[in-house]
């Protein structure tokens, strides 16, 4: 209860999402009469997980606009647009689509986003009630940028039901700004006495991790006390990744680096990337013969080659490419960045890198598990031995799989990267992918590339 939240709040919140997709789904199949076969409950639980996983970074607490153009209404929307469309993908992929029946598949796709409007309207409803009159009182404990980052993340929803007394600290108060947060009430030594008299629910503690001796000593002083107590360590000096609080065998652990692709996540990436990769191989492989065809035809060599480049904790993987040029470069200890008007590119080859024909082989790295669709672009060892000696941070990109598109590549930073600034610019993409990772994150990247391929004059 950390947010002030009561515990049927946290709980509800985290299923009303996805139980009002299956529930609508439900209502949906039996309005039409439908019988609910094996296949529909399967569809129900599959939808069930997906619209967790894609969903799950909605606070339904958070105030927010319905079908307004705000950003959270276009990012729910957009949410829900992406399970529509993995829910479409799937049928064809599988072909079971034929045994839904159409009319309740269209009804549901379009009655969904309405019955969640409704059930956020309900909900937001009922916690009011709940919360009305009773409010949980809080104090903060250090009025520094932490703590008025903690009072206003509380403060600005009143659905939380939390009442802000007040911050006690021991600095000047010229030097704090306590007062966007709430007044200062005293230095830390007048807490327990101010307590006394004025009980509260909360306290949190966001002094510096540094000041262990006196967060002990006032810790004691509060010994009397009823209110729950929260330490809130300032882990944003650090350059958080994924960042968690776990558990090692009793022992809490803060994560401040990590893959977002770890448990459930990592293998709902892997299926994504083998049902997707086994289409597009599927669909594309004459075009790919053809390919093949063309590179012998128009030049000396062969038509696909491999090359050493860094995968998922920096391992060499060989990524799979069409032949361009009239050389073939490993990359192991020279590699020279192909540039506009390269003479070493052939003319058909010229053609392949401009419409990133020549990267089509790297569906098959994805299906035996050394790329993902979407991803940090694979850099050959060359390049990564150049760049991690003058880029801070370059190799946390590794953490996760490379990929055939990239945040960065939809964002201005595809093909060549001939300075240090660039570089760097796909780097600070590639670590805020992996920030920011989402299920829907990934479909909009892959939608966007379509787009950047036809337009984008940065690859040659």
């Amino acid at each position: 209860m950390i947010t002030g939240e009561l515990p049927a709040v946290t709980f509800v919140k985290n299923l009303l999402n996805p139980s009002t997709i299956v529930g609508s789904f439900v209502v949906c199949v039996c309005a039409y009469g439908e019988a609910f076969t094996g296949l529909y409950v399967a569809l129900a639980i599959l939808v069930f997980f997906i619209s967790s996983q894609i969903f799950d970074d909605v606070d339904v607490l958070r105030p927010w606009g319905g079908f307004r153009p705000t950003p959270g209404g276009r990012k729910f929307l957009l949410d829900w647009l992406m399970v529509v469309g993995i829910v479409l993908f799937l049928g064809f992929a599988t072909k079971l689509s034929d045994h839904f029946a159409r009319r309740v598949m269209i009804t549901w796709f379009i009655v969904t986003p309405f019955a969640l409007v409704v059930a956020h309207i309900l909900f937001r409803h009922m916690v009011q009630r709940a919360m009305g009159g009773r409010p949980y009182s809080m104090i903060v404990v250090g009025a520094n940028p932490l703590g008025l980052r903690l009072a206003r993340k509380l403060l600005d929803n009143p659905c939380r039901g939390v009442e802000m007394k007040g911050f006690f600290d021991d600095r000047d108060p010229e030097r704090l700004e306590s007062e966007k947060g709430g007044p200062l009430l005293g230095r830390i030594d007048d807490m327990p006495r101010w307590l006394q008299e004025n009980p509260v629910n909360l306290i949190y503690i966001t002094l510096p991790m540094i000041a262990q001796p006196r967060i002990m000593n006032m810790l004691d002083q509060l010994g009397d006390s009823t209110a729950s107590i929260y330490f809130v360590p300032d882990i944003f000096v650090f350059d958080l990744i994924q960042a968690r609080f776990d558990e090692l065998d009793g022992i809490p652990v803060v994560a401040i680096r990590e893959s977002p692709f770890s448990g459930f996540n990592s293998i709902l990436k892997r299926l994504t990337d083998i049902a997707f990769s086994s289409l597009v191989l599927l669909m594309i492989w004459p075009l790919m013969l053809a390919i093949a065809v063309g590179v012998r035809a128009t030049s000396r060599g062969p038509a696909m080659f491999k090359q050493r480049r860094y995968g998922l904790d920096g391992a060499e993987i060989m990524v799979y490419k069409f032949r361009s040029m009239t050389v073939v470069e490993n990359g192991d200890t020279e590699f020279r960045q192909a540039t506009r008007q390269d003479s070493r590119i052939t003319p058909f080859g010229a053609f392949l890198r401009r419409t990133s024909l020549d990267e089509l082989p790297q569906f098959i790295n994805v299906l035996q598990g050394t790329m993902s669709i979407v991803g940090p672009r694979p850099h050959p060892v060359a390049l990564n031995e150049q760049y991690r000696r003058v880029i801070k941070r370059y190799m946390i990109r590794h953490k996760i799989k490379p990929g055939i598109t990239g945040w960065a590549q939809i964002n201005g930073y595809r093909g060549e990267t001939e300075t240090v600034d660039k570089m760097e610019s796909r780097v600070a993409y590639d670590l805020d992918y992996m920030r920011n990772w989402s299920v829907s994150l990934d479909f909009w990247i892959m939608l966007r590339t379509v787009t950047v391929v036809f337009k984008d004059r940065n690859a040659y």
